[in-house]
């Protein structure tokens, strides 16, 4: 099989699933990486992105109960195939790869 490649927004998105569980859903996906990043995202990208990994097979959801705090509205859940944990790791070892392949010296602050 290939090797999956994902982008460095698709990872950060699908980490947070992961890490989020079986609370992971649009909203909760977005506060989670403005929270764990300080980086501010909209929710239509991260909306885009979660698509787009199901696409992928990265991610699989399922619709949830209606809330009365949602207008009745149902809530999108998302899963970490098993795909998407494959990919996960795959990229894990090679930042982990590059990493350990840089030289000492790159890292060291001016001066010290």
């Amino acid at each position: 099989m290939k090797r999956a490649f994902l982008g460095e927004f698709e990872e950060v998105v699908l980490l947070t699933v992961a890490i989020l569980d079986e609370s992971a859903y649009g909203v909760t996906v977005t506060q989670e990486i403005e929270q764990k990043t300080g980086r501010a995202v909209g929710f239509s990208t991260v909306h885009t992105t979660l698509q787009r990994l199901e696409e992928k097979g990265f991610l699989s959801s399922q619709m949830g109960g209606a809330t009365a705090e949602r207008g009745g509205r149902r809530k999108r859940f998302f899963m970490v195939t098993a795909a998407g944990r494959k990919a996960l790791s795959e990229v894990k070892q090679i930042r982990e790869q590059l990493w350990d392949s840089l030289p000492p010296q790159t890292l060291q602050l001016m001066g010290s």
